[in-house]
């Protein structure tokens, strides 16, 4: 059985997912040290200028030592709603925003305090839309010693580069103009592929 260790992320990219697809069960780090610009508060997607970050705003006075799971979101300026503007405009010619956009949309319209839990339900749903049925699980310590029993990706999903794979072409609604662009958040591939995307992911 294989498990697995990620970081928490905002609307996961299409390399997160694919891990989450291909493991048996999978534990989200809570109780790392929470580091700015970084795939736990932000996602990116493909707009009409190109690939455009979505960043949440966190509270301040933060400082290395800051656990993730105390990371509490900001409401500094109507980020949810230029989020969802910006979704809006960069998918609502794509083939299948209007089949998620009814279940996406709560996820701007609802607060939520703490960044973990916004990400852990965002996580989820895409789950249940993808049809994977994966346990999640929030650590309950910080993970040090796996001892071959967890494979750690924390670091791979730490910053944005793009090593995880998923590089592998599919539809997006700008690639006549900007080429294929990997790796974005998987609502990208949701929106473009829908049902189909669930065979990307276990490519």
């Amino acid at each position: 059985m294989k498990q697995i260790c990620l970081s928490t992320a905002y609307f996961p990219s299409v390399s997160y997912m694919k891990e989450i697809q291909k493991a048996d069960t999978v534990w989200i780090e809570q109780y790392d040290h929470y580091i700015r610009q970084t795939y736990r508060n932000r996602c990116y997607i493909a707009a009409a200028n190109g690939k455009m970050a979505l960043s949440i705003p966190v509270e301040r006075g933060l400082t290395e030592k800051n656990l993730v799971k105390d990371i509490r979101i900001s409401d500094h300026d109507n980020w949810r709603h230029q989020h969802w503007q910006s979704i809006v405009s960069a998918y609502g010619m794509s083939p299948f925003f209007e089949y998620y956009e009814d279940e996406i949309v709560p996820f701007f319209e609802k607060k939520w305090k703490f960044l973990i839990d916004f990400n852990m339900e965002i996580t989820q749903k895409l789950l249940d839309l993808l049809e994977i049925e994966r346990p999640l699980k929030l650590t309950d310590d910080y993970c040090v010693d796996f001892q071959n029993k967890v494979v750690d990706l924390r670091l791979k999903t730490k910053t944005h580069k793009e090593d995880m794979g998923a590089t592998k072409p599919y539809y997006q609604v700008f690639d006549t103009k900007y080429g294929f662009l990997p790796d974005l958040s998987v609502l990208d591939l949701l929106f473009n592929m829908g049902n189909e995307s669930i065979l990307y992911l276990t490519d």
